[in-house]
């Protein structure tokens, strides 16, 4: 039913949102772990999103053959959290750290407070957009059910 369609894409947004939400906050507390389980600092997290595939046989028939919506979306989910290995490791000369390599300096992990928050702010914001939609199909589901009152 596209009722509870509308339902599952929202709901699979907002599932996704919050496992992005909690990498990020996860990257913001290990902004100045040097040193983790490995004795290697703490690399910054990215969370990698891919649609969700399709669950049934008419909805890929549907897409296949063209027949009415030629696409049907499915939701989102994710696919996998990835390590930042390409931005750098940030060097700080501290040679009094514990941490600190034979020249003095401490390689602290690859997060920007700055970044982590801006992307917490966007994450935010597409968790109330895929919660707005779900009220939206929600409320028009019960006013198509008083009609029949």
């Amino acid at each position: 039913m596209a009722i509870f369609s509308g339902l599952n894409i929202s709901a699979s947004g907002m599932s996704a949102q919050r496992i992005r939400m909690d990498i990020l906050a996860e990257n913001a507390a290990n902004v100045k772990t040097t040193r983790g389980d490995d004795n290697q600092p703490y690399r910054r997290k990215n969370v990698v999103f891919m649609e969700k595939p399709a669950t049934n046989f008419s909805t890929i028939l549907n897409s296949v053959t063209g027949y009415r919506n030629s696409y049907i979306g499915n939701g989102v989910k994710v696919s996998e959290i990835v390590e930042d290995t390409k931005t750098p490791m940030n060097m700080v000369y501290d040679p009094a750290h514990p941490d600190a390599d034979e020249n003095g300096y401490v390689t602290y992990p690859n997060v920007n407070v700055v970044t982590e928050m801006v992307d917490l702010i966007d994450a935010t914001r597409a968790y109330e957009a895929n919660v707005t939609a779900f009220n939206a199909t929600k409320s028009m589901a019960l006013q198509a059910l008083d009609i029949g009152r």
